[in-house]
């Protein structure tokens, strides 16, 4: 019988990383079946994955001036009301060559159902996606294409097309620069953010 360690060689964790065995779990949480993006998780019973295992909301009940802090380096966002922690989330930040600036901001804008200007899909009259993706600074429009936003419901406008919004979540720096969030902290950090909220980036 061939031992565990003999079972979890560098080249058995490579094939199981790629999905081809089940024996040796891979730490990605991007290949794994239990990760579930957008909406935190399909059950209440099941615990989520290393993507976001963090996230909690306990404000609803709490008064006082809301803060956020975020700290990139722990891909995490904080959320105070009068200097005491009532939320804390998972994030994806800007991914190298999209850095999320740092410095200290305040919410310039709320928009529940935004969708980007700059990053999305050229779809064509039926909808269906021509080229996705894309940059609109960069990728030219094909002929008879129209441009398909990327959906960023619950956008927090922090500083010029950066946000805090609901988003894909791979458990690394993944954006074009904005903050992505799981839909139910999205929509907590929305409900009490207010125009003229303190957000702080940290490296």
């Amino acid at each position: 019988m061939p031992s565990l360690q003999r079972l979890c060689s560098p080249l058995v964790i490579s094939l199981a990383a790629a999905g081809l065995l089940g024996g040796c779990q891979s730490l990605d949480p991007r290949l794994s079946d239990r990760t579930v993006y957008l909406g935190g998780h399909k059950d209440p019973q099941e615990v989520r994955d290393n993507a976001d295992n963090y996230s909690y909301w306990a404000g609803d009940s709490v008064q006082g001036a809301p803060s956020v802090r975020i700290r990139l380096g722990e891909q995490r966002a904080y959320f105070y009301k009068n200097g005491e922690l009532v939320g804390l989330s998972s994030i994806s930040s800007g991914r190298e060559g999209f850095g999320t600036p740092t410095g200290s901001f305040k919410i310039k804008e709320k928009d529940k159902n935004h969708q980007s200007s700059l990053y999305g899909d050229y779809v064509n009259a039926k909808g269906e996606v021509l080229q996705k993706d894309i940059d609109r600074k960069k990728d030219p429009m094909p002929s008879g294409a129209r441009f398909d936003g990327a959906k960023m419901p619950y956008f927090m406008r922090i500083v010029g097309a950066v946000g805090m919004h609901q988003g894909f979540l791979p458990g690394v720096p993944d954006s074009h620069g904005c903050i992505r969030m799981p839909k139910e902290m999205a929509e907590a950090f929305f409900r009490n953010v207010e125009l003229g909220t303190p957000v702080v980036i940290e490296p």
